[in-house]
């Protein structure tokens, strides 16, 4: 029980609390579990690479005789955003700067190149390794070589999340982006693995650990450069683990022997260093090669000569298909072999509901690809300005309604054209008065002004249904039972004023059922207090929490009333406002029909604030058996305490203090050493505090 609880303790103390801290590569330990694992994988892989190896003696051997290949390797790249709605979601400028900075580490172009020691500088070399953005799928259509997919995988961020989309893994580098890579900065198999087994092929990466803007740093983006290094058959610079004896060595291990090596001959032996000690030595250096990319100094500036081509010789290898990555016939199947093709318009913005108010804008982007744009045509209905050529316009709507948005791009010779219908909705500046109740029964749509809804997904939305209702004959419903995993629709309130109120909440009635246990749906209530969509999180309903009626393997549709339940959440009075809404949200995590009835927003002396946040600390899925997520929201920035208790109420952990900011957070924590039982998790925000069962699952032995 020491050791299990050791494991779980340690993950939750970095990763809940030093999220500040870098991470590193795991590319060795998962591949030596794998292998103690699966002999038969084992012996695959050990053959593979032994191939690899012997194909890469000969053509080390051939390069530094003859080094005659003056042409660059390009490698077609698609980037697979795998994202929860959250902050792992990050731009696609993000992800070019990305790709910029991992450019410029294997050609040799950073700017701080300079910086690089001395005795190295003459081992730096230009891999003549590009990576292209790939501008055709695999079916021959347009793209812009970046995918967006809902999927709580995000979360875990293992091998997993490659069985969601994978594109022909001898014509692309798919790249993963995740918020998770598996509680590590990022991981990736060798080519003998990837040959062994096609559906781990593939690069995953942390969403902060991608770029040098938004939510990564210069410091932290070297980690995609060392995982690209990994896909071309590098290990890490200290050596450890090349397969035949299954062993290998952390980083920075003073008990490393050092005639272990990477395979490289310009790699000076080393024990790897964790933190920019450019003078620092080991394995009897005047000075080890801190700043080489497959390091974990988090300084990593270059390749040697010898790495260069190590990687060129993986490129020229039939090994996991990378000999036809950078083939002309290649090249023009994924599109960069030509110049870039005007082929899609498109824009993002920053919002897509407003009030009616000069101060309420919106500010559009182009990110219409691929080529290079002469001119772009905005047109916006009710908007100020109507029309626009600017590429990132501001528009304001002072008209209540719902309208279109028009985008033509233009490039001297073709055109391209996208229209959003209904991509805005504009609310009045103020609303009806409290009490406001809704039953449905002669509401005719949502998607108007009293009500709307949006699918973020596109898949489902709300709709109207007298198949069941609490009262009366009507409800609202999501046909959830055939959603994809992760859909999420939201259905927004009119504006309502709440000038004056006090001890106002917002109750109504749902009914929801699982299909199979595992379920954990999410139904969630916000609040926001004017029109600039700052949402405050008052309610949050996961799995059991959220189930009303049995398990149902057929489309649900409540019985009874015995299938009802009542939610209530607490408005605080600063959100007491004349431009006062709230929003429904609901993500699907594979569970049956949910429905929602008689709502009601008055005083009700039967909640208060202390249930209202109780109801928002969630932990799922629960019962858990290798993970489990902590979620909990926060109204104002606080210092938060997280333990665990056992049944007698010992705590047998407890996390360092952390600071939150407000909002919405989530925490994972690792929980496949722990014992089965009954455990509890404790939150404290220093004047309160929350206690969440969990129910942890014996893993299979």
């Amino acid at each position: 029980m020491k050791k299990s609880l050791f494991f779980l303790l340690t993950f939750l103390s970095f990763n809940a609390f030093a999220q500040e801290s870098v991470k590193y590569c795991g590319a060795d330990e998962m591949r030596i579990s794998v292998l103690k694992q699966n002999p038969k994988i084992a012996q695959a892989v050990i053959k593979r690479d032994a191939e690899l190896e012997k194909f890469t003696a000969q053509f080390v051997s051939d390069y530094y005789d003859n080094n005659t290949r003056s042409a660059t390797y390009t490698i077609p790249v698609v980037f697979h955003v795998i994202h929860n709605y959250g902050v792992e979601n990050i731009s696609d400028a993000q992800i070019l700067d990305g790709l910029d900075i991992v450019n410029k580490t294997f050609r040799k172009q950073l700017a701080d190149t300079a910086s690089i020691v001395s005795v190295f500088k003459p081992l730096h070399a230009d891999c003549d390794i590009e990576f292209k953005l790939a501008q055709l799928d695999p079916d021959g259509n347009c793209t812009n070589g970046i995918n967006r997919i809902a999927s709580p995988l995000t979360l875990i961020g293992d091998h997993s999340v490659k069985s969601l989309i994978q594109w022909p893994t001898n014509k692309y580098l798919n790249v993963y982006i995740v918020s998770q890579a598996a509680g590590l900065a990022g991981h990736c198999v060798w080519p003998g693995d990837a040959d062994t087994i096609p559906a781990w092929d593939g690069i995953v990466i942390g969403y902060n650990y991608v770029g040098s803007i938004g939510t990564s740093s210069y410091t932290q983006s070297v980690a995609f450069a060392h995982e690209c290094g990994h896909y071309l058959n590098l290990h890490h610079i200290w050596g450890g683990n090349n397969v035949p004896g299954f062993y290998f060595y952390p980083c920075a291990d003073l008990n490393k022997d050092c005639n272990v090596d990477d395979l490289v001959a310009d790699t000076p032996p080393t024990i790897g260093w964790q933190s920019c000690n450019l003078s620092g030595a080991s394995c009897g250096n005047a000075v080890d090669n801190v700043q080489n990319t497959m390091d974990y100094s988090y300084c990593n500036r270059m390749f040697t000569y010898g790495q260069k081509a190590r990687m060129q010789a993986c490129l020229n290898s039939p090994i996991a298909g990378r000999n036809n990555l950078w083939s002309p016939a290649n090249l023009a199947a994924t599109g960069v072999l030509s110049s870039p093709a005007l082929c899609k318009a498109n824009f993002t913005s920053n919002k897509t509901v407003v009030c009616q108010s000069a101060s309420n804008t919106i500010t559009y982007t182009n990110t219409s690809f691929n080529g290079t744009f002469t001119s772009v045509q905005w047109n916006f209905p009710g908007g100020i300005p109507a029309t626009s050529v600017a590429n990132s316009p501001v528009v304001t709507y002072s008209t209540p309604g719902k309208y279109d948005v028009t985008l033509k791009v233009i490039n001297g010779i073709d055109s391209v054209m996208e229209t959003k219908p209904n991509f805005v909705s504009v609310l009045p500046n103020t609303g009806s008065g409290y009490p406001f109740t809704e039953s449905f029964e002669t509401t005719a749509s949502l998607d108007g002004l009293d009500w709307f809804s949006n699918s973020v997904d596109t898949i489902n939305s709300w709709q109207i249904t007298n198949t069941a209702s609490s009262i009366g004959t009507k409800s609202i419903m999501l046909n959830n039972f055939n959603n994809p995993m992760s859909t999420k629709d939201e259905l927004y309130s009119k504006v309502i004023d709440l000038t004056g109120g006090t001890a106002l909440n917002i109750s109504f009635k749902y009914a929801y059922a699982k299909i199979d246990s595992a379920n954990n749906d999410r139904l969630q209530l916000y609040i926001t207090s004017n029109c600039n969509n700052a949402w405050l999180q008052r309610l949050n309903l996961v799995g059991s929490a959220l189930e009303t009626a049995a398990i149902t393997t057929t489309s649900f549709i409540p019985a009874n009333s015995g299938e009802w339940k009542q939610a209530y959440a607490v408005i605080p009075g600063t959100y007491m406002t004349s431009g006062f809404r709230f929003k429904i949200v609901y993500t699907s995590n594979g569970g049956n029909n949910i429905y929602i009835d008689d709502i009601n927003l008055d005083v009700n002396a039967g909640i208060n604030e202390q249930d209202e946040i109780s109801s928002v600390f969630q932990l799922f899925p629960n019962p858990a058996k290798e993970h489990v997520n902590i979620s909990f929201t926060l109204s104002e920035t606080k210092k938060i305490n997280m333990s665990v208790l056992n049944v007698l109420g010992q705590t047998i952990y407890k996390a360092q203090e952390k600071i939150f900011s407000k909002g919405d957070h989530t925490v994972m924590l690792d929980i496949k050493g722990v014992s089965g039982g009954m455990y509890f998790v404790n939150i404290s925000d220093g004047s309160n505090s929350f206690k969440k069962p969990l129910v942890i699952a014996e893993n299979e032995k």
